[in-house]
């Protein structure tokens, strides 16, 4: 189905194009998306798309880029809510995020997962943008460990960057699972085990003063 411009408002062809390749490639692999059938999605002569793009490779780059930022501003909108506890609010970007499947029917999954699994078959500069993809996502997440750190929510000795890197490679092996089982259940046992992970700090022993 064709991306409606008329009811959402004039878009620039570009933004058209980006926006249905973020969405055909959270749905399917690199290899597997067809140029004139993207095109076709979106409406837009293969003309124009030339005109925007060099190739089908500059074009996944691009895509790679407005997925990335779109993918900062979910993180943002979590792990800056001051509303609620920082170790909470890495809980609430799992619960926006399964939303968001589940909206979909659990068809699409991480544009930089998908890619992520047929590298070998892409262009050589994919490997290196898509890891940088990831550590900037790690970065945040890492921040928003050492406010709980901070706040005495986990201890003091904890390697937040270490955790935030674990819980990338937690979350796409959840995200493919989920897509696989058609339900968010692979998503709510991932972070309820990364929470229960956390290192907490020592609670003292029951009749023990704490020291001043």
């Amino acid at each position: 189905m064709g991306v409606d411009r008329r009811a959402a408002g004039y878009v620039p062809t570009k933004d058209v194009l980006l926006r249905c390749g973020m969405e055909v490639l959270t749905e399917q692999g690199f290899a597997a998306t067809g140029l004139d059938a993207l095109l076709r999605r979106a409406t837009v002569p293969k003309g124009s798309f030339y005109h925007y793009f060099d190739s089908k490779a500059d074009f996944g780059r691009e895509v790679m880029k407005a997925y990335d930022a779109f993918f900062h501003r979910k993180l943002d909108r979590a792990l800056d809510d001051e509303r609620l506890a920082p170790s909470e609010r890495i809980r609430a970007f799992v619960e926006d995020a399964k939303r968001g499947m589940a909206k979909y029917g659990y068809a699409r999954g991480c544009l930089v997962g998908n890619l992520s699994q047929e590298v070998e078959a892409l262009p050589d500069d994919y490997r290196s943008l898509l890891n940088e993809i990831v550590l900037g996502w790690q970065r945040k997440v890492a921040r928003c460990l050492e406010l709980a750190r901070d706040a005495r929510e986990i201890r003091p000795d904890a390697d937040c960057h270490v955790l935030a890197e674990f819980f990338w490679i937690g979350w796409e092996g959840a995200v493919m699972r989920a897509r696989l089982v058609k339900n968010g259940t692979p998503l709510d046992t991932f972070i309820a085990g990364f929470v229960a992970g956390l290192p907490r700090p020592d609670r003292p022993k029951a009749g023990t003063k704490k020291k001043p």
